[in-house]
């Protein structure tokens, strides 16, 4: 039998589909990995609800686990507490900024209930390219929900940005 361990470490090697440079555990979707009664259970939380990714996230653990030797995978999404840009790790953001996308700053806090929309400006975010504050949003969105377009007025570059959740 196959230890928990290397199920664990197996999962931990999966890479988001939409954010190829992170791995699963970088991003924080990851949650727990465990042998259970002769399977392995795998906990992910999505990095919001109705995520397209999630079917492909589902797919590549069992199929990289399947070929480490576990027959028996189940994954379960889980929702609460709800994922947060907070969970991505610190060598998470650095690959991030290295792919030439500018990681979030931490999320901002809010009580329990309705999430307020706000309209007005977004709040300016370093260039990952050359560092430059002088940046202006594009786009609310990017290539995925989760992202925002944005560009640079020191190196004329454009480049998406994760959003704070």
């Amino acid at each position: 039998m196959v230890s928990t361990l290397t199920a664990r470490a197996v999962a931990e090697t999966v890479t988001d589909p939409e954010l190829p440079m992170l791995t699963l555990a970088e991003l924080g979707v990851l949650r727990d990995v465990r042998e259970e009664a002769g399977h392995v259970e795998v906990l992910i939380t999505p990095t919001y609800t109705g995520c397209p990714a999630l079917d492909a996230m589902r797919d590549d653990l069992r199929a990289r686990l399947a070929e480490a030797g576990h027959r028996d995978v189940r994954v379960r999404t889980v929702l609460d507490p709800p994922w947060t840009t907070d969970w991505i790790s610190a060598s998470g953001r650095a690959k991030l900024a290295e792919a030439g996308i500018s990681p979030p700053g931490s999320a901002p806090r809010r009580a329990s209930g309705p999430i307020p929309l706000s309209l007005g400006p977004t709040r300016r975010v370093p260039c990952p390219r050359c560092g430059s504050a002088d940046t202006a949003q594009v786009s609310r969105f990017g290539s995925t929900a989760c992202k925002s377009l944005h560009r640079c007025a020191a190196c004329g570059e454009p480049f998406e940005h994760v959003k704070e959740i």
